[in-house]
């Protein structure tokens, strides 16, 4: 039996209340849909567990425990045992196994041993403090060996027993040399596992020219090729400066919006066929491809003198010229684009927004008319 119980103080699709120093929070993260829905009786038991990174896996709950998502659970390994972290139970897990084009039926999922112990989680955590320094170490020792690969990151085994050492080469090397010194080193199984720049970046992460931290750090886990096509059909520069990411590679939001780009074009004529006009030949320059416009030059080569043209009216001109007709004159055509207005309403009962911004000068003080004062009679003068 499983149990599918949310953190308390998180939402469904937040990250367990269990800490891992080493797993990027809410990259493999799964949402539960079905996390208020009785479990099937037709429920396999299998659970998704996840590791460091993007590694996943799924296993059986042979001894069925009663797991929910972020118990630290102890699973068959080879050799030994690992430690993981449950990401997903129920019937959706069915649904992830058949994203990964994997039969639940005939899938020999390894077996669930337990959950944690403190003991287990100790070690656990000892293996963790030592991947930064072997990384370093198997860094130094492949240098001394004169080898052409790069070692990105290490992950240590559970019970500490086997380490997967990560690596990234542009050719095929020969690193059985470097296996048997690192196994004399710290007395462990070695499995060295190539990956491709893109993992590489999204195992370091960093911050992208968005002023984002990196995609493929955060929430991406597979990974699709991105051609120079991508850019092309977006009307983006070739410049492979501003187009490469953090990999060196071309940058993965490329492929974000090409959809989008890909339906809005679908009725655009070749950008190819030249109109044919009595002035003379109109080379294509430009497109905005949401405002449907055009920009035609009688000039292949500069873009001097430019009209600006609808795509209706580019096909009309193109279907012209496949019957020999040709168009006398191209003239600019103006869209008139909607002034956009904003409008403040005085909810709070004050006049204006901005009415402390202007500072009135205050008012000439009017001058004092000065009053002489008479000189007093003196009564006795006046009276001798």
């Amino acid at each position: 039996m499983t149990e599918n119980k949310e953190p308390k103080g998180k939402c469904g699709g937040c990250a367990s209340n269990k800490k891992d120093d080493r797993l990027l929070y809410g990259k493999l993260d799964v949402y539960d849909w079905l996390s208020d829905v009785p479990e099937s009786v037709l429920c396999p038991d299998i659970v998704e567990v996840k590791f460091k990174n993007t590694r996943k896996g799924f296993f059986s709950n042979s001894n069925q425990l009663r797991l929910q998502r972020g118990d630290v659970i102890a699973l068959e390994a080879s050799p030994g045992h690992d430690i993981g972290i449950v990401t997903l139970t129920g019937d959706l897990v069915v649904e992830q196994m058949r994203k990964q084009k994997l039969n639940p039926k005939t899938y020999e999922a390894k077996k669930i041993y337990r959950k944690a112990k403190p003991v287990d989680i100790e070690k656990w955590h000892e293996a963790i403090a030592l991947e930064h320094k072997t990384m370093i170490k198997a860094r130094q020792l492949s240098a001394e060996l004169k080898l052409n690969m790069k070692i990105g990151d290490v992950e240590y085994q559970g019970d500490k027993t086997k380490a997967i050492f990560y690596y990234i080469a542009d050719d095929r090397v020969d690193f059985r040399q470097l296996i048997k010194v690192l196994a004399e080193q710290f007395k462990i199984r070695i499995e060295m596992r190539q990956i491709g720049a893109r993992q590489e970046a999204g195992r370091i992460g960093g911050i992208g020219p968005c002023g984002r931290e990196l995609c493929c750090s955060t929430w991406i886990t597979n990974f699709v090729s991105v051609t120079t096509n991508a850019a092309r059909y977006q009307e983006i520069s070739l410049n492979p400066q501003k187009l490469a990411g953090q990999c060196g590679k071309l940058k993965c939001c490329l492929n974000f919006e090409l959809d989008c780009y890909i339906d809005a074009q679908k009725d655009f004529p070749n950008t190819n066929i030249p109109l044919e006009t009595k002035d003379g030949t109109a080379y294509h320059q430009k497109t905005d491809i949401f405002k449907r416009l055009m920009w035609y030059s009688y000039d292949k080569y500069n873009t001097i003198n430019m009209v600006q043209l609808s795509v209706d009216t580019v096909k009309d001109i193109i279907k012209q010229n496949k019957k020999g007709i040709k168009v006398n004159k191209l003239v600019t055509e103006f869209v008139a684009e909607p002034k956009k207005t904003l409008e403040y309403e005085n909810v709070v009962g004050q006049d204006s927004l901005n009415r402390f911004d202007s500072v009135e000068k205050p008012a000439a003080k009017k001058a004092k008319r000065k009053f002489r004062r008479k000189p007093r009679k003196n009564n006795n003068s006046s009276e001798s």
